[in-house]
């Protein structure tokens, strides 16, 4: 089943490019099905690649997708035409009478700061909070998902020594729990991020199950046991070029960057990197989509009340 976007959304022709399954919003009305409804917080200043990397993997699954794209009021991103915004975007104050099925909150380029310190973290506190009885499941990627414990369950992070950059091995701690359903024992995943969360400050809290885990990057996927909230510490969305990106943009800047470890082929940065977490991150997002999401949220929205969680 296809995700539902607008004509003329930039994404629309690059995932026709490549298969995904889109539907224009003229043709979805034609039919019959409800489709979920999935908010996306784009808090990424590649606002256009990282909506494209989203819903792609929300297109791959078998389950009609209506997403709604959202952009904090309280910083304005330097890094996109505000037309895109406009046409695309909404904010908070204009949905948060709405609900969703689901919300996808993004990482951020802003770990080095405390949360507080951050320009939109009260809004972004709003959302969250919002988010308990407007939403049924919330997946935080990254920063975010490190937001999301600290809010949720004052989990610190802690800053590492070097930026933990690279694609890592992670290892399945649980192997019947839904959100790992179908992955192998062992799976890779990007990241990109200069703070971590630690395995022992999860453990201390029985809502919380600690679902992957790395050796190298640490905690990988955790979930509230209900399935409401899901974090995901690295970027399985990123395509093949991202990390790449990001490191040649830290070079021509004459910053000090070390390469992207498991990436490169040989660690030659000249070659062309190898994708091996595609197949992981279609699985990940898949089943937060249909087990999380699809298989238990009310039909009807408006009964998303009776699901409030307490904190």
């Amino acid at each position: 089943m296809p995700v539902r976007i607008p004509d003329t959304l930039p994404a629309a022709k690059t995932l026709a490019e490549e298969n995904i399954f889109v539907m224009t919003q003229k043709r979805s009305i034609e039919q019959e099905i409800r489709p979920l409804r999935i908010a996306v917080l784009n808090l990424m200043p590649t606002k256009i690649a990282t909506e494209t990397q989203l819903l792609r993997l929300l297109g791959n699954t078998s389950l009609q997708v209506d997403p709604v794209l959202l952009h904090t009021a309280s910083y304005e991103s330097q890094n996109i035409d505000p037309q895109h915004l406009n046409e695309f975007y909404r904010t908070f104050d204009e949905i948060k009478d709405e609900r969703f099925d689901g919300l996808i909150i993004t990482g951020a380029p802003v770990e080095m700061l405390s949360f507080e310190e951050v320009t939109y973290w009260n809004e972004l506190v709003r959302i969250m909070e919002w988010a308990e009885n407007h939403v049924f499941s919330t997946l935080y990627i990254c920063w975010a998902a490190q937001a999301g414990l600290y809010y949720h369950y004052n989990i610190q992070k802690h800053a590492l020594k070097a930026k933990r950059f690279g694609v890592f091995r992670n290892h399945v701690l649980n192997s019947r729990a839904k959100l790992m359903r179908g992955l192998d024992d062992e799976f890779n995943v990007p990241h990109s991020r200069h703070t971590e969360i630690r395995a022992e400050d999860v453990l201390k809290h029985d809502e919380l199950e600690l679902l992957a885990v790395s050796e190298e990057a640490g905690p990988s996927v955790i979930a509230s046991r209900d399935g409401r909230q899901v974090f995901f510490m690295g970027h399985s969305e990123y395509d093949q070029m991202t990390l790449a990106n990001e490191y040649f943009r830290d070079v021509n800047k004459g910053l000090a960057i070390e390469k992207p470890k498991h990436y490169f082929p040989n660690d030659d940065t000249s070659a062309m990197p190898r994708v091996t977490w595609r197949s992981a991150a279609n699985l990940l997002f898949g089943n937060w989509l249909n087990y999380c999401v699809y298989q238990e949220t009310p039909y009807d929205l408006n009964e998303l009340t009776a699901f409030e969680r307490k904190k």
